[in-house]
């Protein structure tokens, strides 16, 4: 998969993320979303942060937050949850087409974060939403090589992973299968899609 492919499919899920957002009323924007202790509102807030922050900005959130990757992450977000939704929605779709990463981030990431995140907005809402599957194979990977913050690999240490739609799979052990864009949420640290996969329970 491409670079420009990749960034398609960002803009693709920005997009989209952007106009279920417009349609929500305030009490959907309030609901809880996938990522723990982070409504809808939250999680809105954090995916048009990352091209915007520069490298000042962020190393001044990350002295607030003491140090901590994962209470910066969440000090910003909160602090731009605070906007009036329109402001939120606006500030996605103002993303869509922006070539800028998040300090650290690779195109990887960036592509993994936009799809995951949509579905921890899009699941506790009851609405559906497909993973590209060339995109999702690529965000599993992404995953499944990563370390922090998801640690895959030591939490399903003994077993393969493997998906029933697409050429991917990875580990050894016993097997869980099944849709790879449902693995991806897995893999992600999330419980939403267990049901739709089988070798694993709550």
């Amino acid at each position: 998969m491409d670079e420009t492919r990749m960034w398609q499919v960002v803009d693709t899920e920005r997009a989209a993320t952007a106009e279920l957002l417009a349609g929500l009323t305030e009490v959907e924007w309030s609901y809880p979303s996938l990522c723990e202790g982070w409504t809808v509102r939250e999680v809105a807030a954090h995916l048009s942060l990352g091209p915007r922050l520069g490298i000042g900005a962020v190393l001044v959130a990350f002295a607030k937050a003491r140090g901590s990757f994962n209470r910066m992450v969440d000090q910003t977000s909160r602090a731009e949850a605070r906007r009036p939704t329109g402001e939120l929605v606006a500030e996605l779709r103002g993303i869509v087409g922006n070539r800028k990463l998040a300090p650290g981030q690779t195109l990887k990431n960036a592509l993994m974060d936009s799809m995951v995140h949509a579905q921890d907005i899009a699941l506790p809402l009851g609405v559906e939403r497909h993973m590209p599957v060339d995109a999702a194979v690529v965000a599993a990977d992404d995953l499944w090589r990563m370390g922090f913050p998801f640690h895959a690999r030591k939490r399903f240490e003994g077993h393969r992973l493997v998906a029933t739609d697409a050429d991917w799979s990875a580990g050894e052990g016993a097997e869980i299968s099944g849709p790879i864009e449902a693995l991806v949420v897995l893999l992600a640290g999330r419980t939403a899609t267990i049901p739709r996969l089988t070798g694993i329970t709550v």
